[in-house]
């Protein structure tokens, strides 16, 4: 019994050595993924901001300014993405939505985002716009890889429609989570104007005036780096509207102001990233860490149980069970046939006399 126990338990030793490299290295990444049919949105606001008045393109302090950024994933585009490609991609359909103090519209800049749900890399399928342009994405956008690294990454801008690194500036503590802090500056760059702005105004309306748009940011993330979701983004933001041809005339602040995050939505996307995070630790770090760990345990206590199972009986006794064997063996080496007794001997062992 004891030796089949110890078999048991050298399998199950084998079975989770073995498992502990394969959830690491082959389940996380095929489970660790952006769910195709995500929905998400994050309202951010810029107060005391700079803000053009279209009627009269004079800039104006307003109080507050409100960033509406709205996700959704498609999951029908995802399953043609995949059946041309033969990837997993997410396909993500944004839009970011500017709206003045009195909740007017002041620009919509929709997008359609395609990546890889587990890397984060572009997948260059599927129709991926900026304001309806077609871009050719490089590098990430809004969600780091799973298991950020102390280290640049190239980062996509919307607005100038290229990807330039964002630089990792250290870790800090955001709401009781451990973060990566990354920056980006990008400089002073003629971008295109939205297409869609209040007023029936439009980028050629805009043109005809002599005015172009000039913008420069400094976008800060704050990265939780086992799910790679950024749980606080700031972005201290100026657009200008310029006049083609007449450096000498003074621009036009088109917008200008330092947008966070609303704290209700940072709140709400720490819980959220705080649940994930135990999702992805599971897979990269308690059980590929655990089970060789349970594997040396089960086996050590199999070798116990081998010892123990040939290990001779104390105090000299004898086995009768090893004994009837071994007198099996001998009645085999005979023939098979016992000795016969003397005339005497069947009384004697009844405890008769002669």
């Amino acid at each position: 019994m004891r030796r089949k126990a110890s078999l048991v338990l050298l399998a199950l030793a084998v079975f989770f050595a073995a498992l502990s490299p394969l959830l690491r290295w082959y389940a996380f990444p095929r489970l660790a993924k952006v769910p195709a049919g995500r929905y998400q949105a994050v309202v951010a606001e810029a107060k005391d901001a700079t803000l053009v008045d279209y009627a009269t393109l004079e800039p104006k302090k307003v109080p507050k300014v409100t960033v509406i950024q709205t996700l959704k994933g498609n999951v029908e585009q995802a399953r043609k993405v995949k059946k041309e490609t033969g990837r997993d991609a997410v396909v993500w359909d944004t839009l970011t939505y500017i709206a003045g103090p009195d909740g007017k519209m002041v620009s919509r800049i929709p997008e359609r985002y395609v990546f890889d749900g587990h890397t984060q890399q572009p997948v260059h399928a599927g129709g991926e716009h900026v304001d309806g342009t077609p871009v050719r994405r490089g590098g990430i956008a809004y969600k780091w890889p799973f298991l950020v690294e102390k280290r640049d990454y190239r980062y996509f801008d919307m607005q100038t429609r290229t990807s330039a690194p964002i630089h990792y500036k250290g870790t800090r503590t955001f709401r009781g989570l451990e973060v990566y802090y990354f920056e980006q500056t990008v400089p002073w760059t003629k971008v295109p104007l939205p297409r869609t702005l209040p007023l029936g105004i439009s980028p050629d309306t805009v043109r005809q005036l002599g005015l172009e748009n000039w913008y420069t940011t400094t976008r800060m993330f704050w990265v939780e780096p086992t799910t790679g979701a950024p749980v606080n983004a700031e972005e201290l933001h100026h657009t200008q509207m310029r006049w083609t041809g007449h450096p000498e005339k003074k621009p036009i602040t088109a917008f200008a102001g330092h947008v966070k995050m609303r704290p209700d939505y940072a709140d709400d996307t720490v819980a959220l990233v705080k649940s994930q995070r135990q999702l992805v630790l599971l897979l990269t770090t308690y059980l590929p860490r655990g089970f060789p760990a349970l594997a040396a345990v089960l086996l050590a206590l199999s070798v116990a149980l081998e010892a123990r199972s040939r290990r001779p009986a104390p105090g000299g006794t004898r086995n009768p069970r090893r004994d009837r064997r071994a007198f099996a063996g001998e009645r085999a080496q005979d023939g098979g046939k016992p000795e016969a007794p003397g005339p005497w001997q069947g009384h004697a062992d009844q405890g008769g006399s002669p």
